[in-house]
């Protein structure tokens, strides 16, 4: 079990900016574990340890789950619907998700270790944002046919699964780098967007039962309830933020802001050197 702060060190404060940190960079394609190292180690917090970013997951989970209702719904429904069509589809979709979700759930268990201690090099994770920004950007200006289908197919579908093993590296952005793959197989960003959203409920209901036995025990149960329901609301406000960008605007923002938090993140290393 992870060995992390007295209680009284994390104060609710504390506990809500972290919710809030999560649920907005859980789900826009900024990188939420970049993020949930970053902000206490630039305002001088200490990093509480993978097992509590995991906790704060629970209310992303949330957020996804309410912001998707009614897809997972008609998903549950059109299993048992006299159309074929629509049964197929719901069959298909179902599969693919199970699918997509298999080789991150074996790549977050086999090098959870080596994430949790391996991977929180500043410098990695400036190197990582700044270089899967230009890919995200670079896969929504490439032309593509712009695909808008409600199950992107196979190929499509199990290539942003694999993907998804990538965002175990701090900075690369789970959201983001299933986005940019979607993009780069031709993918409107709807539909991108969309399965990226799927595709993320069921690997972080994984992450949070893997990690539920380390849940930290000495932080109030009130301070943590803060962080969950913190994360929960801004991240269903994260949700209705990039669908309602991705219908009219381009993912140039995110890149900016990848690239220019990398450069903060780069001169906050050089001077604490």
């Amino acid at each position: 079990m992870l060995t992390l702060l007295p209680a009284s060190t994390i104060t609710p404060l504390q506990a809500a900016v972290l919710g809030a940190v999560q649920g907005l960079t859980e789900l826009l394609p900024v990188s939420s574990s970049a993020h949930l190292y970053l902000v206490p180690t630039l305002l001088g917090w200490k990093y509480e340890g993978l097992a509590f970013d995991v906790a704060l997951h629970a209310g992303t989970l949330v957020a996804l789950v309410i912001a998707f209702w009614n897809d997972w719904w008609t998903m549950a429904t059109d299993l048992f619907a006299k159309d074929a069509a629509k049964a197929r589809e719901a069959r298909t979709l179902w599969a693919l998700l199970i699918v997509a979700t298999i080789p991150a759930a074996i790549v977050g268990k086999l090098l959870d270790d080596v994430a949790e201690q391996q991977l929180r090099s500043l410098l990695l994770q400036a190197a990582t944002l700044s270089v899967f920004g230009l890919l995200l950007w670079l896969a929504d200006r490439t032309p593509t046919k712009g695909a808008d289908e409600r199950s992107p197919g196979w190929f499509t579908g199990v290539a942003m699964g694999l993907a998804q093993c990538l965002a175990l590296v701090p900075g690369v952005s789970r959201s983001g780098v299933t986005m940019t793959a979607g993009r780069f197989l031709g993918l409107s960003r709807p539909a991108a967007a969309r399965f990226s959203f799927l595709l993320a409920t069921p690997i972080t209901f994984g992450a949070i039962v893997l990690k539920l036995k380390d849940v930290p025990q000495d932080v109030p149960g009130p301070t943590l309830a803060i962080a969950v329901v913190t994360s929960a609301a801004f991240g269903t406000l994260a949700i209705k933020l990039l669908l309602g960008m991705v219908r009219r605007t381009g993912f140039g923002v995110f890149f900016a802001y990848r690239a220019a938090l990398s450069a903060v993140i780069v001169a906050f290393w050089w001077t604490h050197r």
